[in-house]
């Protein structure tokens, strides 16, 4: 008698199978305040967001002239990070910067 039943492996393999599914996303946005200079934003951009010059400035004259701009999409967790990370420079640094995340 055999315990390896090479038939009963397969079965077993394909039940157990699940589909994966890809996390949710969310928008991290910058919102646009009467203190925080532009070039702070520039700033967060690049160093947070990894954006380079171009991008940044692109990203923060948005922020000023729609009052909100689109920083980057990313799983719960890391927008969560950004967000925060955003918060506590500018807080740091003497600034009012809002920094929020919404689900795509």
């Amino acid at each position: 008698m055999s315990k390896d039943n090479p038939a009963n492996e397969s079965e077993i393999f394909s039940e157990t199978r699940e589909d994966v599914t890809e996390p949710p996303l969310y928008r991290v946005v910058l919102i646009n305040d009467n203190y925080t200079t532009m070039d702070f934003v520039v700033e967060i951009l690049m160093s947070v967001f990894r954006k380079p010059f171009e991008e940044a400035t692109r990203i923060m004259l948005n922020v000023h002239r729609a009052g909100v701009g689109i920083c980057g999409v990313y799983t719960y967790e890391v927008a969560e990070t950004k967000v925060d990370t955003v918060h506590h420079l500018a807080k740091e640094n003497g600034y009012p910067l809002k920094c929020s995340m919404e689900k795509e």
